[in-house]
């Protein structure tokens, strides 16, 4: 075993002290008054020998909340929004009279959570006040569920006896650029800013406690980084200060070979590599931002994927260089369910310079994601996977600016899924898509599509979303995955 690995292997059990340990936790690791004081005490515990760096997610459901309250805006209703607003609130309020044991430290969280939703009140009846939600409002107003849990949490590490300030993203220094809801840090100027920032509460022996998710632009104006951007801001951070290891805890115990709700010997995977994890993220392991690794890369800082309520556990590392032994062909079966397919036909597209790139610049300007393709030698179909809520929208588009120019016929099939084989170890192995479609093939599951990069990293299909668990079955079956690695 690698000296690295063994160091990081050692920490888990008997280890080495003096480690900058950045650790994120989701949402349901601070869902309760009884899961914020737990959290507390391993932070307490874990920073006895270790500098630990906290970030914390919203509330488990609270950021779906602040989402509706941006739809409800939109759609005027008022009622609906401030009724969601109440429900935020009375939560934050009444979890802030029980987190804290101390009258004092109880008094001045309180009195913190109070300031910070009068800003939310002031800020939501301004927005019902226009009656519009701009991509600047909206980054504002979602960015408050973070902003909220680190409060909690913070004033109980006060109460348990440890130093310790709620910072947001912009307070910690993270500049990104000006792209609300899909934000991307500005790494030199944040480096710079972060770890001035940490470094001086450090020597102050403060802990800072961060909320993820949002940063700031150059102007100051709240942005954030998209669904599960908690992950992108605990790397960020990591990147920044040089960090020994990113954890990422949440309520699972690392990757899995596969959905354990499709196939119930699934098994934990226990090392993977920085773009095996990627791929993994791409094709729907939700246990991790798909650019949360991106910061971590040059740095060569691993990550591990940990579970808050099972500790015993070490969960999956993710690093540059995965020790060989772990080196299976596939090391797991992903899957994507109800997607759309759109298939795209035309004599005209045949030799046509530009088609695949008119089509695509015209489902992006609709504000349509392409998930997958796959072409046609003969360059007379491009077949398309967009996301089921995006069918209408991509259907229409095509139809309005194409049928009957360089397209002839759009066919549609709903209700399909994506199922992805990831794993470093197929690269340059010939039969694995041999093994792959006989393998579905004898559970009489019919392949509608197929795409695999020059990389050979991973083999993505279509079926029918009615087939879809036959399929990860028989593949997990095939390769073997329940004995996992």
């Amino acid at each position: 075993m690698r000296q690295g690995q063994q160091k990081h292997l050692r920490i888990l059990y008997s280890g080495i002290t003096g480690l900058k340990l950045v650790l994120k936790f989701g949402g349901t690791s601070i869902a309760s008054v009884t899961n914020i004081r737990n959290v507390a005490n391993l932070i307490k515990s874990l920073s006895k020998e270790h500098k630990v760096i906290p970030v914390f997610s919203a509330i488990s459901g609270v950021t779906d909340d602040l989402i509706r309250i941006t739809n409800h805006i939109k759609d005027r209703n008022g009622e609906a929004a401030n009724s969601l607003a109440k429900k935020i609130i009375k939560v934050h309020m009444d979890t802030s009279n029980q987190c804290a044991k101390n009258p004092k430290i109880r008094k001045e969280l309180v009195s913190k959570m109070r300031s910070d939703l009068d800003e939310l009140e002031e800020l939501l009846h301004g927005m019902l006040l226009i009656g519009e939600v701009t991509p600047r409002s909206s980054d504002y107003l979602i960015s408050f569920g973070e902003r909220l849990s680190v409060n909690l949490v913070a004033f109980t590490l006060n109460d348990m006896g440890v130093k310790a300030v709620p910072l947001t993203g912009k307070d910690v220094g993270i500049v990104t650029d000006a792209s609300f809801g899909e934000a991307k840090p500005l790494m030199d100027t944040t480096r710079l800013h972060v770890s001035h920032k940490i470094e001086s509460l450090s020597q102050k022996k403060i802990m800072p406690v961060i909320g993820g998710f949002a940063g700031a632009d150059q102007h100051g104006n709240i942005t954030t980084f998209g669904r599960g951007g908690s992950d992108y801001t605990a790397t960020i951070i990591a990147s920044s200060i040089k960090a020994d290891e990113v954890w990422l805890m949440s309520d699972v115990d690392g990757l899995m070979t596969t959905d354990p709700k499709i196939v119930k010997n699934a098994k934990l995977i226990k090392e993977v590599s920085y773009i095996e994890a990627m791929e993994m993220a791409l094709f729907g392991a939700k246990q991790i931002h798909p650019r949360a690794l991106e910061p971590l890369v040059t740095k060569k800082i691993p990550l591990r994927i940990r579970n808050t309520f099972n500790m015993k556990n070490s969960g999956t590392i993710v690093t540059a260089d995965p020790q060989p032994d772990t080196q299976k062909t596939v090391k797991c079966v992903s899957a994507i369910r109800h997607t759309g397919l759109i298939d795209v036909r035309g004599g005209s597209m045949v030799g046509a310079p530009g088609t695949a790139a008119t089509i695509f610049s015209i489902l992006a300007k609709s504000g349509v994601n392409v998930m997958m393709i796959s072409q046609s030698p003969s360059e007379s179909s491009i077949s398309i996977i967009v996301k089921k809520n995006d069918m209408d929208k991509a259907v229409n588009a095509l139809e309005m600016n194409l049928l009957g120019k360089i397209i002839k016929k759009v066919d549609v099939t709903v209700d399909v899924s994506i199922i992805a084989l990831i794993g470093s170890g197929m690269r340059g192995i010939a039969g694995v898509a041999s093994k792959v479609f006989t393998a579905v093939g004898r559970k009489g599951v019919n392949v509608i599509m197929i795409a695999q990069g020059s990389s050979e990293l991973n083999i993505a299909f279509v079926v029918k979303d009615s087939d879809c668990n036959a399929a990860v079955q028989a593949l997990h079956d095939e390769f073997e995955l329940a004995k996992g690695n």
